[in-house]
């Protein structure tokens, strides 16, 4: 098929790329024409494991190519996605101002049948909009779709290209037809295309975000008790995980979720569930607590230093708000800095992905490492709020002589107690004992 998907962005770029691997001929556009001309350079312009390949073969192949001309691009192509920016207005509300205004220009320029397919994270009843806005400027029959992404940054390509299930939101055969030859490459070894109405589809995608988001702030809700009353979240984790109407995913605790999805998501079903009266309050819950728990591994911190960081150094390990990818979005990191830095006290990170997005976010209000042991030179403690792999097998003996104090606050739980024990180290992570008394 012909496609054209509208923004590239994270999701845009990661559709675009996987649908012309599948044989498709696609045309993203954007309205940056420097990061059109970096693309059309073979140049990605975000960090996703596996898409650097994929991106390179179908440029080099021809069936994938960047434009800032939306007219041509709409008039070449079968189904337009719309893949545009909805960030959250200070009520939470999702800005959908990029998808009306793409629509109206894209209605204006088509000449034949197409297929407007929403690809962004919408609130319910945008599909809705989408098509009125459209109809005041189309002169030809169209159908509008909704299609949540699932993906998971770091894990993007594979969620793509075998999906666990394709959720299509319709109101025509034709739109169900299309939709479903389109993504059967996808779905060969038997995941299911759920076919639903437009309003269904789009909720669907704000529920599990917020399931999953839920299950994150309990579990971290669990890791404050454990800390309290002396038990270890780990082992309470595992009891829970092997119970099959729980499951073991999305049940560690640690220092929050950021990212794109899971903040802007929970806000938003909160305030649909104002517009439509019908309060969400576990949904509200679930940002409360995960707010305030971006701030528990520094209060870990000022307790362990008498609650006096002035002239204090830290390093921090891990900027990005997940392994796998450079987004700073929503980073705990960001909360973390910011409380350190009121505090009085200074702060020299480094991640492997993230260093030059955190950078337009940080400026010059910390040091920026060359490397992970860089980062800890003459440092009070090191503070752990990524969990990248490279990270989770230290060289105890250089990190010890580099520390100015044998002291770990772990915000995501990557190390053992006991091993950290071994090492002579006082540890801090979440839920879990702290070692206080290191060995000699």
């Amino acid at each position: 098929m012909k496609l054209s998907v509208i923004g590239t962005g994270y999701v845009g770029l990661v559709a675009g790329v996987c649908f012309a691997e599948a044989g498709n001929h696609v045309t993203c556009v954007d309205i940056d024409k420097a990061k059109v001309e970096s693309l059309q350079n073979g140049k990605l312009t975000i960090f996703e494991p596996g898409l650097e390949h994929l991106f390179e073969r179908n440029l080099q192949q021809e069936r994938l190519t960047f434009s800032t001309d939306l007219q041509t691009a709409v008039q070449a192509s079968e189904v337009i996605f719309l893949a545009l920016p909805t960030p959250a207005g200070e009520d939470g509300s999702a800005d959908l101002s990029y998808v009306l205004s793409a629509a109206k220009d894209i209605a204006k320029a088509l000449q034949q049948y197409t297929l407007i397919v929403i690809k962004s994270t919408v609130p319910v009843g945008t599909a809705d909009k989408v098509r009125d806005a459209m109809q005041a400027h189309a002169a030809v029959e169209f159908d509008v779709a909704s299609n949540p992404e699932f993906l998971r940054e770091g894990g993007a390509v594979e969620d793509f290209m075998k999906p666990e299930r394709v959720v299509i939101g319709i109101e025509s055969p034709r739109a169900e037809k299309i939709l479903r030859e389109l993504y059967r490459p996808f779905v060969l070894s038997g995941n299911p295309i759920l076919a639903m109405d437009r309003r269904s589809a789009e909720l669907t995608k704000y529920a599990c975000n917020v399931m999953l988001a839920l299950r994150i702030s309990f579990m971290n809700e669990v890791a404050a008790l454990c800390d309290n009353c002396g038990a270890d979240v780990d082992h309470v984790r595992l009891g829970m995980g092997l119970d099959s109407r729980i499951g073991k995913r999305f049940l560690f605790s640690g220092i929050g979720y950021g990212g794109s999805c899971f903040p802007k998501d929970v806000r938003a079903l909160v305030q649909s569930g104002e517009e439509f009266e019908a309060p969400q309050q576990l949904a509200q819950v679930a940002h409360e607590v995960n707010d305030a728990q971006k701030k528990v591994l520094v209060q870990k911190v000022l307790s362990h230093f008498d609650n006096d960081l002035k002239g204090r150094h830290f390093a921090l390990w891990g900027l990005a708000f997940k392994p796998g990818t450079d987004d700073m979005r929503e980073a705990p990191s960001l909360v973390i800095i910011e409380e350190l830095l009121q505090r009085g006290a200074t702060v020299s990170a480094y991640d492997p992905e993230a260093m030059q997005t955190a950078k337009v976010l940080l400026g010059n209000t910390i040091l920026w490492a060359e490397n992970a042991y860089a980062a800890c030179e003459n440092a009070d403690a090191l503070l752990i709020a990524t969990e990248w792999n490279s990270f989770r097998e230290p060289d105890w003996g250089t990190l010890k002589q580099t520390l100015k104090n044998s002291i770990v606050f772990d915000g995501r739980n990557i190390y053992s107690p006991e091993v950290v024990r071994e090492q002579g180290f006082t540890y801090y992570s979440i839920g879990r004992p702290v070692i206080e008394e290191p060995c000699a």
